[in-house]
């Protein structure tokens, strides 16, 4: 004969409570990170070591129906397989997760439409805020939401719209280090990979590289820029190929950034073109293993873990303070040099092609 067992039900904020010997609201501030500061250290203690013994789990649905607060944040980025969003994220999470807060995470394919209906999604689940990587310079949906009164902080881009908070790398002096780097190799025509101008990361570095070469002196040509329309590998091979084939002289090449960089390799092995030898090239990033290319990659170092604590702390200070005011961080960027950048040699690079 078999008997079916009643099932065991799970243990309540009651029960921690009652165990530890304190008022159910004590127990819940115990509990919770954000407001653990406002239970004396000795009794909060106490509460973990009662909840623990009994495997008590916090429900936070019911936590966010009580008090209308999730203790949750959207976090949208652009492409989640380009291999700077992860240190980013992992910014992100170090500084949300001691304070109580967990990221969701979603990922919009640079696809506008794809973009608002995950924002909604996000906003239905009651995130608090947004931390938004997608930003273009003209963007109406993040105005949008500012002018509702939702909190987020825009990371590594920015909108043309000044109201809106923002951390990024400082694009315009990285620039200028890589032009200063291969001016001081001897390199007077450098062609520019330039991303796309809808970006405010696309923008400022080329308008920076313009700059820099009229700071140094150096060929001004706008046939040395080459517009991309998309921050891919792809791309950065398009765009190299043409300036090839269009018989450009240059010796050295700054990329907008290190998928663009790539671009540039995937070119190199096909026409038998040595770097730094024949062409060098500067990458902008210092994403993970470009290390690891042949020959490694110089490149603009973006501090993306630093990106990601940050606009993570300055959301929480958004989140917590009703009289937020609104501010911009830029983040000092440093020039990784590797093998990929040399003297130039004489034989221009128009007979490379």
């Amino acid at each position: 004969m078999s008997t079916t067992l009643p099932p065991v039900r799970p243990p309540t904020l009651r029960d921690v409570a009652l165990g530890a010997g304190v008022h159910p609201a004590t127990a819940s501030r115990a509990l919770n990170p954000a407001t653990r500061p406002l239970v004396n250290t000795e009794t909060a203690s106490r509460v973990l070591r009662v909840a623990e013994s009994l495997g008590y789990r916090p429900n936070p649905i019911a936590r966010s129906l009580k008090t209308s607060r999730s203790a949750t944040v959207g976090l949208v980025i652009p492409d989640l397989t380009n291999p700077l969003f992860p240190p980013i994220v992992r910014g992100i999470e170090d500084v949300l997760g001691p304070a109580g807060y967990n990221a969701w995470l979603v990922n919009t394919d640079n696809d506008a439409d794809r973009e608002e209906s995950l924002i909604d999604s996000l906003r239905s689940r009651q995130v608090e805020g947004l931390i938004v990587a997608t930003a273009r310079l003209q963007h109406p949906l993040l105005d949008r939401l500012h002018a509702e009164g939702v909190r987020m902080v825009l990371i590594n881009r920015r909108t043309a719209n000044a109201d809106l908070p923002s951390v990024t790398g400082d694009d315009a002096t990285g620039v200028a280090t890589a032009v200063a780097h291969l001016a001081d190799l001897g390199h007077r025509r450098i062609v520019h990979l330039a991303g796309p101008q809808n970006t405010s990361t696309g923008l400022v570095r080329h308008r920076a590289f313009l700059q820099a070469l009229r700071d140094h002196g150096l060929d001004d040509d706008l046939g040395l820029v080459a517009q991309c329309a998309s921050w891919s590998e792809e791309e950065g091979a398009r765009a190299l190929r043409e300036l090839l084939d269009a018989g450009r002289e240059f010796t050295a090449v700054i990329a907008g950034n290190d998928l663009l960089a790539l671009g540039c390799y995937d070119v190199f092995a096909e026409r038998g073109i040595e770097c730094p030898r024949d062409l060098s090239v500067v990458g902008f990033n210092d994403m993970p293993f470009i290390d690891k290319l042949r020959p490694p990659l110089t490149s603009v170092r973006v501090p993306h873990y630093e990106l990601g604590s940050e606009a993570a702390r300055m959301l929480l200070e958004g989140l917590r303070s009703p009289t937020w005011q609104v501010r911009s961080v830029l983040l000092p960027l440093t020039l990784t040099r590797r093998q990929s950048t040399g003297p130039p040699r004489h034989t221009p690079a128009e007979n490379l092609g």
